[in-house]
């Protein structure tokens, strides 16, 4: 534990210089308070919290951490974000994959400069094609690995939109095969 604890104090002080937080492989189960009070006087613009056993993020990252461009949240076991999210206006690349999300979040489409979203091999079974659409800024929505519905995933796969969504290929369930027996 203490080993972990001055790996974060070390990164930190890293970050003062750098600007890019990498608390990556820490094993934290949240951003702790003392990092946002480390960082309390640095603008950062990127901050990598992957490879931990997050669950959540707190809603006052965004207002600790609202320059930053780059966050990724991957390998965690987050199956929510905060729609307090929303107001980090200069995000333009949020990777969510390998987590426990069932549904894409509402707040990542009110995000308003995100052009990447990474949000592949989670647990997302549909989308909200109405709120998807809606994006002015994204450019990718990587969405591989992922448990679509199969009219989920023909929808999104003939969609006519203005970014490009990168799906696994779908591959058709037993009882489908039947219905072309007949």
């Amino acid at each position: 534990m203490a080993s972990f604890v001055a790996k974060v104090v070390t990164r930190c002080e890293e970050a003062l210089e750098t600007k890019h937080l990498n608390l990556s492989e820490c094993e934290l189960i949240q951003v702790p308070d003392a990092v946002y009070h480390l960082m309390r006087h640095t603008e950062l613009k990127t901050c990598d919290l992957s490879s931990n056993v997050i669950t959540k993020i707190s809603p006052k990252f965004a207002v600790k951490f609202s320059l930053i461009t780059d966050l990724n949240l991957s390998h965690n076991q987050m199956a929510r974000l905060p729609d307090e999210l929303a107001d980090l206006h200069s995000l333009e690349m949020l990777d969510i994959s390998h987590n426990s999300f069932i549904t894409l979040p509402a707040v990542v489409f009110k995000m308003p400069k995100l052009r990447e979203l990474k949000a592949n091999n989670n647990a997302i079974i549909d989308i909200d094609r109405d709120e998807i659409i809606a994006s002015d800024s994204l450019e990718l929505v990587d969405l591989r690995h992922n448990p679509l519905t199969p009219m989920c995933h023909d929808l999104l796969k003939h969609a006519v939109l203005s970014f490009r969504i990168e799906l696994s290929e779908r591959v058709k369930e037993d009882w489908e095969d039947l219905t072309e027996c007949e």
